[in-house]
């Protein structure tokens, strides 16, 4: 039987984290094992394939030259620890996955800045989050995320950030009704894919659970 790759998954220190569980299931059912990194949680030196960047609280507005009098609900200690390890991830070439906020801070560490707050912006759609697939997601074709998942997903929704000005070597590949950024991957194909959602909270669904197993062949290379 092959090796389990094995895979960082960054996110709350917090000990009831059911985003960290649910990573960790899917992961595990994709064929990988995870391993958790936390301000409280230090990596075990084992070497690590591929990396999860995690959802949680918002980034601070400092790492992307965002408005300081922001009301945010900020965590210091990670977002120093989520760039280290992005940049080491970039650095090293290993797959990268980042949720939500995972994925805002992919972009910010490439360069590229958010929308602090979206909630007053949207017209055709409401922020109201939830953890049911109720929200669309229209994705680019010819993209791998089109050919991982479908043209059109429906997603889950815990975000009142979003990306806004794209960082160095991102393209868009999903966008909402309102045309907000709800996903991106590298424009060089490279092994890198960002979503807006949370489909941890979703693995149940085969288009949902596609990227942990991408995620997993890519680190199996």
């Amino acid at each position: 039987m092959a090796e389990r790759p094995r895979i960082g998954v960054t996110g709350t220190a917090r000990r009831w984290s059911p985003g960290w569980w649910c990573t960790a299931a899917a992961l595990w059912l994709a064929g990988a094992t995870p391993e958790r990194i936390s301000v409280q949680h230090k990596p075990s030196g084992k070497p690590l394939q591929g990396l999860v960047i995690g959802g949680g609280d918002d980034i601070s507005p400092e790492h992307y030259h965002g408005d300081l009098r922001e009301k945010v609900k900020s965590d210091p200690e990670r977002d120093q620890l989520e760039i280290h390890w992005i940049n080491y991830a970039l650095e090293q070439r290993l797959p990268l996955l980042g949720i939500c906020r995972g994925a805002q801070l992919i972009n910010v560490v490439l360069g590229g800045d958010l929308h602090s707050d979206i909630r007053d912006l949207r017209r055709r759609t409401y922020n109201r989050p939830g953890l049911l697939p109720t929200k669309q997601v229209f994705v680019q074709p010819e993209s791998t995320l089109a050919r991982l998942t479908r043209r059109k997903l429906r997603v889950n929704s815990l975000h009142h950030q979003a990306i806004k000005r794209l960082g160095k070597g991102l393209r868009v590949v999903g966008r909402d009704l309102d045309e907000f950024t709800q996903a991106v991957e590298s424009d060089s194909g490279r092994p890198i894919i960002g979503v807006q959602w949370h489909p941890e909270y979703l693995f149940y669904l085969p288009a949902q659970f596609s990227l942990f197993r991408w995620l997993r062949n890519q680190a199996a290379k």
